[in-house]
């Protein structure tokens, strides 16, 4: 293996290690969220606390991309397990309307699904640029459907965006894996750059393994 394969390879790691521990931190305070009534009441028994919560979530997103440039790599790496955290908390809810059993069958399902297609996208030698815009084209028409689906609830629109939201996650994961293996700088190893684009890659994969983790959900999480 030449060195530029290996620096690759190391950063790649990296990526995928902070990834682990963001979901990880997602996982632990979820569950420990749940297992809590004063913060689950506290949490779902005040709806301008849930939302402020997932304002916080799309405001630090918004940050943590925009500025990574200007901050420092432990400030990246503060901002995104606050990220993981507060997703946590957010997250703690399909605890009480999904079995246990049906979350970890689902969150199986969605590992080896994103493992598969985050695989395809570090190896394959096809550009995949084409067809993730496309994906992202159809992300975008996902979001603008649910928040129609809000408004004007209609079952069969729920079922059409659900399914599509999985194609698109799929298909953005093997892009998005691409498009940060390429993003790697060869000869920065060990730099705060490098910390902060391994920091910025594991956010985007991450939120790629939750969303398709949340769309597969609905199609396998069996209600208590």
């Amino acid at each position: 293996m030449d060195s530029a394969a290996l620096e690759t390879k190391i950063f790649m790691s990296k990526v995928y290690g902070w990834m682990f521990v963001g979901l990880l931190i997602t996982a632990g305070i979820a569950m420990w969220a749940s297992s809590n009534a004063t913060i689950m009441e506290s949490l779902f028994g005040n709806p301008f606390l849930f939302f402020g919560l997932i304002i916080a979530q799309l405001g630090l997103v918004v940050v943590l991309s925009a500025a990574i440039k200007k901050i420092s790599a432990n400030t990246a790496l503060l901002l995104f397990l606050v990220y993981a955290a507060l997703t946590g908390l957010t997250f703690s809810v399909i605890f009480l309307v999904y079995t246990a059993a049906s979350i970890a069958s689902t969150f199986i399902v969605t590992a080896l699904t994103f493992g598969i297609m985050s695989i395809y996208g570090y190896i394959t030698k096809t550009d995949l640029t084409t067809i993730g815009n496309i994906a992202f084209m159809g992300l975008i028409g996902i979001i603008l459907a649910s928040l129609v689906n809000i408004f004007w609830p209609n079952g069969t629109l729920y079922w059409i965006i659900t399914y599509i939201g999985v194609l698109v996650f799929v298909v953005l994961t093997a892009y998005d894996t691409q498009k940060i293996k390429r993003m790697n700088i060869i000869g920065n190893s060990g730099t705060d750059e490098d910390k902060k684009e391994s920091i910025l890659g594991a956010l985007t994969l991450y939120l790629d393994f939750i969303n398709l983790f949340l769309l597969l959900l609905r199609i396998f999480g069996r209600r208590r």
